[in-house]
Order: C-alpha cells, then sequence, then structure tokens
C-alpha cells in the first residue's frame, strides 16, 4: 500500500515538473513571435504580450525547480535558487510596466495607431486555449497534492489567462473600430497586471503568501 501511494505521488510530480516545462517553453514560443508580430505590426499591446512572456519564463524556471525538488521529498519552503528567479522576476515585471506604459502614453499623444491586429487577436486566442489547457491540469495535479505552491502557480497561470483576454479585446477592438488608442490601452493595462505580478512576486521572496492577482485556489476548488 505504502509502495503504491509513493508510486503515485512520484507521478503526480512528473506530471507536475511536465506541466512547467510547457509552460516555460509556451513562453518562450509565445514570447519570440509575440515580439516579432508586434514590431512588424507596430502594436504595442501584441509587443508588451511578449515581453511578458519572457519574463514568465523566469518564473517558469524557478517553478520547474521548485516541483523537481518537492518530487525528491524536500520540503516547501523557498530556497535560494528560486528565491533569487523571484527577485529577479518582479524586478523585471516593474521595469516593463514603467516602459509600457512610456510608450503607451507617447503613442497616444502623436496618435499612432497599429499597422494591424489580426495577429494579436490570432496570438491571444491561442494563449486563451493553452493557458486555460494549464490551469485545468495545474489545479488538478495541485489539488491531488495538496500542494499550496502548485496551486500558487495555478493561480498565476490564471493571470496570464486574464492577460489573453485584455489582448483580444483591445486588438479585436482596434480591427473593428480602427480607434489607435485601444492598442495604447491595452499596453497599459498589461503594465498594470505586470506590475501586480511584479509585488506579488517579490512578496513570495520575502516569504509572504501566494495571491497571483486572484485568489489563490484551495484543495477541492473547481475550475
Amino acid at each position: 500500500m505504502y509502495c503504491n501511494k509513493m508510486l503515485a505521488l512520484q507521478q503526480l510530480y512528473r506530471t507536475a515538473s511536465f506541466l512547467a516545462l510547457i509552460t516555460i517553453f509556451y513562453n518562450i514560443a509565445e514570447g519570440v513571435v509575440s515580439v516579432w508580430l508586434g514590431a512588424g505590426d507596430e502594436t504595442i499591446a501584441l509587443f508588451g504580450f511578449g515581453l511578458d512572456s519572457f519574463v514568465e519564463v523566469i518564473s517558469g524556471i524557478g517553478v520547474w525547480h521548485m516541483i523537481k525538488r518537492f518530487g525528491k521529498g524536500e520540503h516547501e519552503d523557498r530556497d535560494p535558487f528560486e528565491i533569487r528567479a523571484l527577485r529577479i522576476t518582479g524586478g523585471a515585471f516593474f521595469v516593463l510596466a514603467v516602459g509600457l506604459v512610456i510608450t503607451a502614453i507617447v503613442s497616444i499623444l502623436q496618435g499612432h495607431n497599429p499597422d494591424t491586429t489580426k495577429w494579436g487577436i490570432v496570438v491571444s486566442v491561442v494563449s486563451i486555449v493553452a493557458m486555460q489547457a494549464l490551469l485545468h491540469y495545474k489545479v488538478k495535479v495541485g489539488t491531488a497534492l495538496n500542494s499550496p505552491a502548485i496551486l500558487a502557480d495555478a493561480a498565476c497561470t490564471r493571470t496570464c489567462l486574464q492577460l489573453s483576454v485584455i489582448l483580444l479585446i483591445s486588438s479585436v477592438g482596434y480591427a473593428v473600430t480602427g480607434i489607435g488608442y485601444l492598442d495604447s490601452i491595452g499596453s497599459i493595462l498589461i503594465a498594470v497586471f505586470s506590475i501586480r505580478e511584479g509585488r506579488e512576486a517579490l512578496q513570495k521572496a520575502r516569504g509572504i503568501a501566494c495571491s497571483c492577482s486572484c485568489s489563490c485556489p484551495t484543495p477541492g476548488d473547481k475550475t
């Protein structure tokens, strides 16, 4: 019985580790595509969304490292590597937010319009589907393991889902109306979320419990 339980736990941790790796590589791909297309189409919302994805990669590496430790039976207190990753992530989010706000304000003052936001629509729809799937399975595994840390990562994936919705709304809004500042507003909203994510990353580095811009799921929650 004990051996079966340990095997089941190891399988759950392998699944959690696999989900963390998927998140890392997906964010790398999403970041490259979004930055490239955002720069080409001169849409700062898509460009900023891509930069946000790169920052999420740093956070994702820390999460993957954490899960690997859990699988070896180590405690859930963060080790120095994870704390360092959180501090870098928090600082990067704040820098990103400042850059996006300044760019958005300049864009509004200059009356700049993107060439097109069609790729913002495509990227956001793909991201919504991917993040919803990752959220579902992260909550499922985190609940099965009764792991607050893994559930906190799932809550942060929900924030990524919300960012994708913001990109979709701003991109569709511009495509339908042609109002240029909708792209800038989308960028500012992404900056707001970046500030919240940055604050929470620094709080977690100091040992403060998670929230990740939304209520942290607890075992038994449904998505």
